[in-house]
């Protein structure tokens, strides 16, 4: 995937532990992506602060389902005699939305914490086995502007180098895969369980730092974007490095 390998041994191998994890996080990412569309498809609204509703101006409105944008309202009323009282209002026609995400609420959740604890071992081991320190954390020598400059022509001009079968990655490649470990995955996470009652309710700090239940899943869809562009991109360079290589040496094994 990487235009520049680093001086890593190409005889060096995936451990076993980096490729159950990553088939386990990559299958638990897909579920979530999935039932995180048809989740977003019943209310396709984002908001910025603790509460939104569709009643409520929203900070973002998705055109996914016929949910979007509905206008069969009955006539507002203000609980209060205020001009900034909330309003509550009947609908008519809801047998027309689409209102199905049981299912998919359980199996997000279920998947969700798949990648939570797969996601944790692999970084417990990727620490004390050097993982991170040898194949993901860029060296300073790697950080130069001439360096970057290079693996960025290289990647713009399509030069993949062709997969070695184990860890040797480019300087992009391992900022890639830091911002994603380490900013991207536990942002996401994180997020999600800030819009979990239960949990907020034994740790309302959560909360506090987002600003609200609704702040924190506008947050979550637009770091789930992120981490889907990255999947494209990563199966892009997987391609055009050496698909049925790269999946081989990702399950397999390096062959001799």
């Amino acid at each position: 995937m990487s235009s520049q390998p680093s001086s890593i041994s190409e005889n060096e191998k995936h451990q076993p532990w980096v490729k159950t994890s990553h088939w386990i996080i990559t299958i638990s990412f897909l579920l979530l992506v999935f039932t995180g569309i048809e989740i977003l498809m019943v209310h396709p609204r984002l908001y910025w602060g603790e509460v939104g509703n569709e009643l409520t101006p929203a900070f973002l409105e998705l055109p996914i389902s016929r949910n979007h944008n509905r206008s069969d309202w009955e006539a507002e009323v203000p609980f209060f005699d205020a001009e900034n009282s909330p309003v509550s209002a009947g609908r008519n026609g809801e047998e027309e939305m689409f209102n199905e995400n049981g299912w998919g609420r359980s199996l997000h959740f279920l998947s969700a914490w798949f990648l939570v604890v797969t996601g944790l071992v692999y970084v417990i081991l990727g620490l004390f086995t050097g993982h991170f320190q040898k194949h993901i954390w860029p060296r300073l020598r790697e950080l130069t502007p001439i360096q970057l400059f290079r693996d960025i022509r290289e990647h713009i001009k399509m030069k993949i180098a062709p997969p070695t079968g184990g860890p040797q990655y480019g300087i992009l490649q391992k900022i890639a895969y830091m911002s994603i470990i380490f900013i991207s995955l536990p942002m996401a996470i994180i997020t999600g369980f800030t819009m979990s009652p239960a949990i907020t309710a034994a740790f309302p700090f959560l909360l506090e730092i987002f600003g609200g239940y609704q702040t924190a899943r506008t947050i979550h869809f637009f770091t789930s974007i992120g981490l889907e562009i990255f999947l494209v991109m990563h199966i892009a360079m997987i391609i055009l490095s050496g698909f049925k290589q790269q999946v081989r040496y990702m399950t397999i094994g390096k062959q001799p």
